[in-house]
């Protein structure tokens, strides 16, 4: 199994699953034009999906999953929730919705959804097996549950949200509205959140690990990782970063 990542940011996000002959991504918060660059820059083409997977209906998510899905006639996978929420922008009609509370497969690759805090309508994020290797995208959390860490134990690969650094958030020019809803119970994982989340997990079938979901106003990629490395006593090497405007090459598990 393998990833990779289009892009990561509040700007755009999509993210791509391989394995075996199955190519599965998730969200696409980018234009067709935008995505099919990003795409190719990773050596693969809108005609190799197999499916899209929603996790949530904000546009930097959703804004290209419609278009995408009528240019390649592609299955679209979304929970109730988010498929109602979005229904009148961006997904197609036939969007496949699925259990948040149940597995399901998509041909190599059986999908898990997890349910996670953040202010949508029902969110969720993904945990990814093969029969070999398992790897969760786990991004747009607003707080850690004991539901997420019981989730995250065992994992073969972990992408990782690592939204903002407190203090700079606290110093940011952000409105105040919007800062309490960054940093709120239904927000975003503050690099200090994500620490102690990586400090609680069993990761010792830990191959590789992304951070993804920077702010660009309120992080820094080497505050991100510092953070991390110091939870996890790990090479700072170990710990990769996905950006906005380059997202992450693949990495194989």
């Amino acid at each position: 199994m393998e990833f990779a990542l289009g892009g990561s940011g509040s700007r755009g996000n999509s993210a791509l699953v391989r394995s075996g002959s199955t190519l599965v991504m998730v969200d696409c918060g980018f234009s067709l034009t935008e995505c099919e660059r990003r795409l190719g820059r990773l050596g693969v083409s809108f005609e190799d999906l197999d499916a899209l997977l929603i996790t949530h209906e904000h546009a930097d998510h959703v804004s290209g999953a419609g278009r995408l899905a009528r240019r390649c006639e592609i299955p679209v996978y979304a929970s109730a929730g988010t498929r109602q929420a979005a229904m009148r922008r961006t997904l197609p009609e036939r969007t496949e919705i699925f259990d948040s509370h149940s597995p399901f497969t998509i041909k190599d690759l059986e999908v898990t959804p997890l349910i996670v805090p953040h202010d949508a309508a029902e969110p969720t994020q993904f945990v990814f097996g093969d029969g070999a290797r398992r790897l969760a995208v786990v991004t747009d959390v607003g707080h850690v549950t004991p539901y997420l860490t019981g989730a995250l134990g065992g994992l073969d690969g972990l992408v990782l949200e690592s939204n903002h650094d407190d203090a700079m958030l606290a110093a940011s020019p952000y409105p105040p509205l919007l800062k309490r809803r960054v940093g709120g119970e239904y927000g975003h994982l503050s690099n200090a959140q994500t620490a102690e989340l990586l400090g609680a997990l069993d990761l010792r079938s830990l191959s590789r690990l992304a951070l993804a979901h920077l702010s660009e106003q309120n992080n820094r990629p080497e505050l991100a990782r510092g953070s991390a490395v110091e939870a996890l006593g790990c090479d700072p090497d170990f710990v990769q970063v996905a950006s906005q405007e380059e997202g992450l090459e693949w990495q194989s598990l």
